[in-house]
């Protein structure tokens, strides 16, 4: 029970009490002047029902404003509620906008990338055919017979050295050990002769 509650409930307590104390004074009748007539009627039980209309009538105040109170709290709740389900639908349909966009987007990256894939690709098999399409072969072929024939000039150049030395040293007889020999000039003149050549005959 709240203190609002507590707090009538005692007042209509006291009432009540007030009422059954002095009920005979209440039920005294008594001349009552109503401006255009005179009654004779209790005073005090006139009042008291004056008080209770009055408060009948406060307590059909309070429930009217209640009521009204309560009519517009769920009228805005109802406002309230379409507000928010016209966000909440806004919202979405944003939601919507937004991922039909980035949809669109990543078609239009994926669509670039195969493009670009195509494109390289396409790049690559141009270059393969471009490199199996150049005499490869003819320079490499070309390199080797440039090899061969120096090979072969070296070989000849070193075959006719050989046939030199070997009729230069054909007729040489070497000299025995215990034999020096003959100096017929100065050793002097002689060290920048070959001592090979000098000791071929001629």
């Amino acid at each position: 029970m709240s203190l609002r509650s507590l707090f009538l409930l005692l007042v209509c307590a006291a009432v009540v009490t007030f009422v059954g104390v002095n009920w005979e004074e209440m039920n005294r009748p008594t001349d009552l002047s109503l401006i255009f007539t005179q009654v004779r009627a209790p005073l005090g039980l006139v009042l008291l029902g004056l008080m209770a209309l009055l408060a009948a009538l406060f307590v059909g105040v309070m429930a009217y404003t209640q009521g009204t109170v309560l009519m517009e709290t769920r009228r805005h709740a109802r406002e309230l509620s379409a507000q928010r389900e016209l966000a909440d639908k806004a919202e979405a349909s944003r939601f919507t906008d937004l991922r039909a966009h980035l949809d669109k987007e990543v078609e239009r990256l994926s669509g670039t990338i195969d493009r670009q894939l195509q494109e390289t690709l396409s790049r690559i098999d141009r270059a393969e055919m471009g490199l199996r399409e150049r005499p490869v072969d003819t320079e490499i072929g070309r390199l080797v017979h440039d090899v061969e024939v120096l090979n072969r000039d070296l070989h000849n150049r070193v075959d006719r050295l050989e046939m030199g030395l070997r009729e230069g040293l054909a007729g040489y007889i070497p000299a025995p050990p215990s034999m020096r020999p003959a100096v017929t000039h100065d050793a002097s003149s002689d060290e920048g002769d070959d001592p090979v050549g000098n000791a071929v005959p001629r």
